[in-house]
């Protein structure tokens, strides 16, 4: 996995982030932990089906594991290169992603 792919996987799950949750972006850092912006177990649940749709995954039974925005990035990049051997993909404009 590059930098590079983590960079892109942050700031799509922060894009997500703002959109759904209505979150400051300056606030979801690597460290920034669910909890203290707001997202509790639900959320998280809600936030997993998200990111699967997003990034065309099957997770399953993740989100209490993950504590903070950085677990997540880098769980999320493990997947993607898990589930299709491929750094994460960035989405085409008007956010829909073509299958590889």
């Amino acid at each position: 996995m590059t930098s590079l792919a983590s960079t892109d996987t942050a700031n799509r799950i922060r894009g997500l982030l703002v959109k759904e949750f209505k979150l400051d972006p300056e606030n979801v850092t690597a460290d920034a932990r669910f909890v203290e912006l707001g997202i509790d177990s639900i959320g998280m649940a809600e936030l997993i089906f998200i990111i699967e749709d997003e990034f065309r995954l099957k997770l399953h039974d993740v989100g209490v594991q993950l504590a903070t925005f950085g677990e997540v990035v880098q769980f999320i990049d493990d997947e993607v290169v898990a589930q299709r051997g491929e750094a994460p993909a960035a989405p085409v404009a008007g956010g829909v992603q073509e299958p590889t």
